[in-house]
């Protein structure tokens, strides 16, 4: 394995504008979300991710992975959406141990009326302070990131095949 490659000072940098970035921007999202719609930053996730699927529905380990979260993790934020109102569960009539989180159509409702906030806020603390050239770099980068560890994922958080 070798010696520990240290950061440099510029690696240093970067590193750690990432994860204060991350984290000020999630803080910031999820207060923003929790009070304009009442739902954590995951919740919005679980909610855009279902009403962008077809038939606004996905397999619960589908949806899982897409969030990254875990399977009881995402059990339980489903059990919370589902006592508001905003998704139903249904079973797979091909496939008995698969079930399906289905977006409803106050979620839906509730989605559309928390995205405009959602984006304006986005925009404000990230998009609209860099610059295009800073933007394409930053999601070039990033999606280079998530292709390797989706790649070498063993967490089991890595997107399954889409199945029919």
């Amino acid at each position: 394995m070798g010696p520990p490659r240290w950061l440099s000072s510029e690696e240093k940098r970067a590193w750690t504008a990432f994860r204060t970035t991350y984290a000020l921007l999630h803080q910031r999202i999820d207060q923003q979300l929790k009070r304009d719609a009442g739902l954590s930053h995951l919740q919005y996730e679980i909610l855009v991710r279902l009403g962008a699927a077809p038939d606004r529905e996905l397999r619960m380990a589908e949806l899982a992975c897409a969030v990254s979260n875990s399977k009881s993790g995402l059990t339980y934020q489903i059990g919370q959406l589902e006592h508001a109102g905003l998704v139903r569960r249904r079973a797979c009539e091909s496939d008995v141990r698969a079930v399906y989180a289905v977006l409803t159509d106050e979620g839906q409702a509730l989605l559309e009326q928390a995205a405009p906030g959602h984006v304006a806020l986005v925009r404000e603390l990230l998009v609209d302070v860099l610059t295009p050239d800073q933007l394409s770099a930053l999601a070039d980068g990033l999606g280079e990131a998530n292709r390797r560890m989706l790649a070498d994922d063993d967490s089991g958080l890595a997107p399954a095949p889409h199945s029919p």
